[in-house]
């Protein structure tokens, strides 16, 4: 115990001279503000099918219903079998309040925001590392160390710092380019994948299916991070003068990797971060992997968001444009289930295609700005 707290009160001292330390030009903070409307601002509301999206809200429902604001709704949700989804729609305005989520920064107000879009990939493994899988994926490591500041210092509740003892020294736990000689990881190989790439995607979704050289097929998920920031591998390459931000996409990505494969490390070691997996069996192929609430997502109804500004597991419409296009809308009721390290801010959102080819191209094409509206409650404190 007395080294636990040596070590967060180490941390905490380390966080307060980082924010104590000045800087040139500080950048205002973001905030998020919920403008009430009606239903009737919600562009696409009554084309969408919003039957569709009821087994994702039944499933949140299984998450928030000790929840006081959310439990007359979700009590309402367990009793109805909708039909069609001019019931559902009806229901959700009856119980419901739409609220315009807006980032608010300084004097500026924004109603749009990044929309992007992410998939559970198929990828091939094998259990052991052989000259074909050279490349691993971990389970969380015996000497992760993750210190809740908030038992040291109440007023930092909710931020927790990831890092290694080193002697008696907290220091942060191995970057990417370092897990590679890290003693610390040796024998928490889950799988060793074939292809580098896809390795690293299935980190950067959070979740995915590898198929192994057995016949089996596992189901890896979300466990652990390493507590090093998230970085795009898009954005380095744009950086480095390779191509240019807009013509970063995967398979732009994926073809470049191929053609300079002894760049392959250089490229992925720009993002520090690293994904811990659990594993799980894959007992139902068409029910998806578990997000960030702890529910299975519904392909074309989750979404991912930052918890920092909006509530997890609440129902929300987003107004954006369809994979691929110019100008075809794509305007849908989702449930925000999920979170992920790229996804931050008020306005920001990670649409799940789900599994498969069509739902990978669909994902690797998605980057539009887009609108999101809160649906909350009605009478319940905004969040």
């Amino acid at each position: 115990m007395r080294l636990f707290r040596l070590c967060a009160l180490i941390l905490c001292a380390a966080l307060s001279a980082c924010v104590s330390r000045p800087r040139p030009g500080p950048e205002v903070p973001p905030t998020v503000r919920f403008d009430p409307v009606k239903w009737s601002k919600l562009p696409g509301w009554k084309a969408d099918d919003a039957l569709a999206a009821w087994p994702a809200i039944v499933n949140s429902c299984h998450a928030l219903n000790s929840r006081t604001p959310w439990q007359p709704f979700c009590s309402a949700v367990m009793a109805s079998s909708p039909v069609d989804s001019d019931f559902v729609r009806g229901f959700l305005e009856q119980q419901l309040t739409p609220y315009r989520i807006e980032r608010v920064t300084g004097r500026k107000t924004a109603t749009e925001g990044l929309i992007t879009g992410y998939f559970e990939p198929l990828i091939h493994g094998s259990r052991e590392r052989s000259d074909v899988y050279t490349t691993p994926l971990y389970r969380p490591p015996d000497d992760l160390l993750i210190v809740d500041l908030a038992s040291v210092v109440p007023e930092l509740k909710g931020k927790r710092v990831r890092g290694r003892l080193e002697g008696n020294r907290v220091v942060p736990y191995y970057t990417r380019a370092a897990t590679r000689e890290a003693p610390g990881l040796a024998g928490h190989e889950i799988v060793w994948i074939d292809n580098a790439l896809d390795a690293f995607m299935l980190e950067v979704q959070g979740s995915g299916r590898v198929q192994l050289t057995t016949g089996e097929t596992v189901r890896l998920q979300y466990a652990d991070q390493n507590g090093q920031p998230y970085r795009s591998i898009g954005r380095y390459l744009a950086d480095k003068g390779i191509m240019t931000i807009d013509q970063v996409n995967m398979p732009a990505i994926r073809a470049w990797l191929a053609a300079n494969p002894t760049r392959v490390n250089e490229v992925l070691d720009s993002n520090p971060s690293v994904v811990f997996f659990s594993e799980a069996p894959l007992e139902d192929p068409s029910i998806g992997p578990k997000g960030a609430q702890g529910v299975p997502l519904t392909a074309g109804r989750s979404i991912a968001i930052d918890p920092k500004f909006l509530p997890l597991g609440a129902p929300m419409f987003l107004s954006t444009t369809q994979p691929g296009s110019t100008d075809l809308p794509l305007q849908k009721l989702v449930v925000a289930q999920d979170t992920g390290g790229a996804i931050r801010g008020p306005v920001r959102a990670d649409f799940f295609f789900g599994f498969g080819t069509d739902a990978a191209t669909q994902a690797g094409m998605m980057k539009y700005d887009g609108e999101m509206w809160l649906l909350w409650p009605t009478g319940a404190p905004l969040p």
